[in-house]
This record gives structure tokens, sequence and C-alpha cells, in this order.
């Protein structure tokens, strides 16, 4: 009765995962695999978009440094991530230089616009005094105005702000506070009373998109030094969706010929380890999808890499399973000395790759840091497909009795 439970939860084991795999790899396009091309983040290399370098040069805002070349990386990246841009690549390049990579995008002009404007935001009262700048504001939105139509953008004002403009809106009802970006003026309107509670807003018949565009950039603050744009261009997808398919068809006959080799030398192990393999690639895919992922090649290859990883562990281990069957040991004593000798051996080779993703991604940039995501998730899940899943599969099928000839686990029978 025991054999015939582990025998039905084996079945069940094999037809989710096998209905799993074949729902996802239909080239149908209502199943799995067009769905997941169609949401997949793809970064510069297969989508295309902008490329975009600035270089940083002496101005009335201070000399170039490496400190204000990264604070200017990171208002840069902080103004990206408000347009909702997936996986932006902002990396520093010499001493002055900035490039920005920006997957998906389709007007150079609006990135270079939002990316490379300095965007100092200045309050200057009628007595040419400043009353507020962008480090006084705390948040900026976009709203209707109330008064007519267009959009304002609304700003929330932080520490002194609320009474620094307090007491200018009392000092000056009945003039006008200019409000500048940069070195434009973009409103100048009339103080009706005084303003409490920490909150303007900045009028100018403004489009829903100029409004988005003025609260992006006082959100993201201005730049600590003045850049000049050295070169922008769009980046054709044609390459990127040519690569694509490459990488899928490489990464499918890959797969296949190692499933296949893996049946042949091991037999029921090397099934088994198969099934293992398609639960591995079903979670590789739900955590990087689920941590929001963007692929590029580089990481496409790391993925590819994580599942010879994987294939490498089970490899290990059957190894050690047919040398403790060629001793003359029973199936259930020899499976359980062939994972216990190597355990020690798999957990290092995936501890050390893990630990060499992890400094690749601290160190890295752009698209080695895709690489390092994809490998290192890739060698934490295949840990857990070849010592425990695989094991505790093998274990199942030889409990269940049908399947105890030594021979279907690549060993001949010992002569009695």
């Amino acid at each position: 009765m025991k054999g015939g439970w582990n025998g039905l939860v084996l079945a069940l084991i094999l037809v989710l995962v096998g209905g799993t795999i074949g729902f996802y790899l239909s080239p149908a396009p209502d199943t799995g695999s067009a769905r997941i091309l169609q949401h997949m983040k793809l970064g510069l290399d297969l989508k295309g978009g902008a490329h975009i370098v600035l270089e940083g040069v002496d101005s009335e805002l201070g000399e170039v440094t490496s400190d204000k070349i990264q604070a200017a990386k990171a208002v840069i990246e902080n103004r990206i991530n408000a347009l909702g841009v997936s996986e932006p690549v902002v990396q520093v390049d010499g001493k002055d230089r900035i490039i920005v990579e920006i997957a998906g995008a389709t007007d150079i002009d609006e990135a270079r616009e939002t990316i490379g404007r300095t965007a100092v935001l200045q309050f200057i009262d009628p007595e040419g005094n400043k009353v507020l700048d962008g480090t006084d504001v705390e948040k900026a939105g976009v709203a209707q105005n109330p008064s007519g139509a267009g959009f304002v953008v609304t700003l929330k004002l932080k520490g002194e702000g609320p009474q620094k403009f307090y007491e200018a809106t009392s000092k000056f009802v009945g003039q006008p506070i200019y409000i500048f970006l940069d070195d434009d003026l973009i409103s100048a309107p009339y103080v009706q009373e005084p303003i409490p509670g920490g909150e303007a807003t900045i009028t100018g018949n403004f489009t829903a998109e100029a409004a988005s565009q003025l609260a992006t950039l006082i959100n993201g603050g201005a730049l600590p030094i003045k850049l000049v744009e050295v070169e922008a261009r769009m980046v054709s997808a044609t390459l990127g969706a040519d690569s694509i398919a490459k990488s899928l068809r490489a990464g499918a006959i890959g797969m296949v010929l190692v499933l296949l080799f893996m049946i042949v030398l091991y037999r029921i192990p090397g099934f088994l380890a198969d099934v293992a393999l398609g639960v591995y690639a079903i979670l590789n895919m739900l955590v990087l999808f689920a941590i929001g992922n963007v692929f590029t090649l580089p990481g496409i290859a790391g993925v590819l890499l994580g599942i010879g990883m994987a294939v490498d562990g089970n490899v290990i281990i059957f190894e050690r399973i047919k040398e403790e069957l060629r001793k003359g040991k029973g199936l259930r004593s020899g499976i359980d000395a062939g994972f216990h000798r190597a355990y020690v051996t798999v957990l290092d080779s995936q501890v050390t790759t893990a630990i060499a993703a992890a400094i690749l991604w601290y160190l890295g940039t752009g698209p080695v840091r895709g690489f390092a995501v994809t490998l290192f998730v890739g060698t934490v899940l295949s840990m857990f497909t070849a010592i425990t899943f695989t094991r505790w599969l093998v274990t199942l099928t030889v409990n269940t009795g049908w399947f105890n000839k030594r021979t279907l686990f690549g060993v001949k029978e010992v002569a009695e």
C-alpha cells in the first residue's frame, strides 16, 4: 500500500511538471511562452532604446569632481526611475562622463531633456532675493488647474520652506513671485494673500505631459554640475530580436541534448533529474519575474550557465551513487551514501559560484549586474533542486518498488 501511495504521488508530480512545461513551451499564442515573451522586460541590447553620453564641465555651479559626478549619477537615476523605466543603465565613464541607456525609449528628445537638464529651481521675490529653492521641496505633483484649463505643478515644502514661503507671501501681497528653472522663467504668479501650510503651486498653462516632466525634474533634484551632451542616439532593436531568437534556439537545442544525455547515461535517476531540471526552470523564471529582472544577452547567458550548474550537481551525485552501487550496496543504502558523499562537493561548487556572482553584482554595472543576478538566482535554486528535490524524487521512486533493478540506475546486476 505504501508503494502505491508513493507511486501515486510520483505520478502526480510528473503530470504537474510535464503539463506545466508543456504549457509554457507551447508555441500557441495564448499559452505561457507567448505570455512570458510578452511580459519580459528586455534590456537595451535586446529591445533597443536611447543611448546618451553626458560630460561634466566647469561652470558657475563649480568644478567637476569625482564626488559631483557620482552625485549627478544619483540624480539622473532618480529622474529616470520617476519616469517608470525598467533597469536604466547609468554608469560613470572615466572622470567626467556619464553614460545613460534607457531600454524601450522611443523619444530621444524627451529623454535628453529630462536627463541632462540641470533643474535648479528658485523662487525669487520682487526685490531679487531667493525665497525658496529645490532643497526646500519635499515632493512635487501634478493637478488639474482649478482656475482654468491645463495643469499645475503642486509643491509640498519641508524644513524651513513653509515658514520662508509664508513670510515672503505675507510681505509681497499683490506682487509677483518669480519662479525660475535654471535660467528660464516658468511662472510669475501674483500673491493674492499669505500662504501658510507649506504648500505652493506653479502655474503656467502646462499640458499634462509638461507638468509631469517638470514635477519629475523637481523630485529628482538639481544636478550639482553642468552636463553637456556628447552623444545621443537611438539603438535599433533589430539585432536584439535576432539575438533573442538565436538564444532561444540555442537554449532549446542544448536543453534537449542535456535531457537525452542524462536519461541515456543514468536511466531512471537521469529521467528524474530531467524532471527536477524542469522544476528548476519554472522556479527560476518565477523568481526572476518576481524581482522584476530585466533580461539582457549577458543575463540570458547567466540563465543558461545556471542550468549547466544544476545539471553538473546531478551528474556529481549520480556518479557517486553508481560508485556505491558498484561496491555491492543495495539501492537504498547506495543512494543515501551517494548523496552523502556528493553533498559537500556540490555545496562547495555552488556556494563559490554564488559568492562570485554576488561580487560581480556588487562591483559591476549594467549588463554585468544582469548576468550576476541571473547566475546567483540560478545557483541558489540549483542547490535546492540537486540536493533536496532530486533526492526526494529518487527516494520516492525507489519506495514505489517498481524500479528496483540496478540496471535501471546504470549499474549491472550483482551476480549471485
